[in-house]
């Protein structure tokens, strides 16, 4: 009965692996919406061939796409090191001195309001079934099963920026030449909308707040690249 009241509810090996793959597809869709679509609606307030701004587009999302791939796996790598690291140190606490790892585990667990008798109790059964693994979750909050994956991160915010970069450059591309400025920035703020409250939903936050963030941010940018192409183009022969 207890299993069908929770099953809804997101335990597991695997968890913080999938979190952070919607985190980081989330954060690379904002990213190639926000500055391809900035970078083709700055070129489009300098000119409208439809070749360059292609071209444009075509280098802001390919580029784009490869810094947030090598930008994740350079991060979601170093936290991972982090925590192989603080495994093997505790791995070797455990097997050098046991005695003070034991007293350890129970002062954690006073802190958490048990009596010593109970906290001492509690850390002598986990002790005896994955010392490690009991050390690990109270101390350092670390499950070494569900370890952040680099390249999960890499690959899920390469493909989101990618797809995120597709639907200004598209907007920008297809609608005659006086409707593109137009289109983009429509399509670009409510996708923006879009993303935003699903970051918000997958945070656990205020979808209004987040929401608002992103598109006023989306806006500005758009609004400062297409003045400055506008006057470069109307400036620089």
């Amino acid at each position: 009965m207890a299993e069908s009241t929770h099953a809804g509810e997101p335990h597991g090996n695997g968890v913080g692996q999938r979190l952070n793959w919607l985190r980081a597809g989330v954060l690379g869709a904002n990213d190639g919406i926000v500055s391809v679509a900035a970078l083709v609606v700055g070129v489009a307030g300098a000119t409208t061939d439809t070749a360059a701004l292609f071209l444009a587009g075509i280098a802001g999302l390919v580029g784009g796409a490869i810094s947030m791939a090598l930008g994740e796996y350079v991060s979601v790598s170093s936290q991972r090191d982090s925590e192989r690291a603080l495994i093997a140190k505790e791995t070797r606490e455990l097997r050098e001195m046991p005695e003070q790892e034991l007293d350890e585990l129970t002062g954690l667990y006073r802190a958490r309001g048990l009596s010593e008798t109970t906290a001492r109790r509690v850390a002598e059964e986990l002790t005896a079934h994955d010392a490690l693994a009991a050390h690990l979750e109270v101390e350092l909050h670390i499950d070494q099963e569900d370890l952040a994956n680099p390249w999960h991160a890499a690959i899920s915010s390469a493909i989101a920026f990618t797809l995120g970069a597709i639907l200004p450059l598209l907007a920008i591309l297809l609608p005659p030449p006086d409707w593109r400025v137009p289109v983009t920035f429509v399509a670009v703020l409510v996708a923006l909308a879009v993303t935003g409250s699903l970051s918000a939903y997958l945070g656990g936050s205020s979808k209004a707040r987040a929401t608002v963030r992103l598109v006023l941010g989306g806006a500005l940018a758009l609004g400062v690249t297409w003045a400055i192409g506008t006057l470069l183009g109307t400036t620089v022969v």
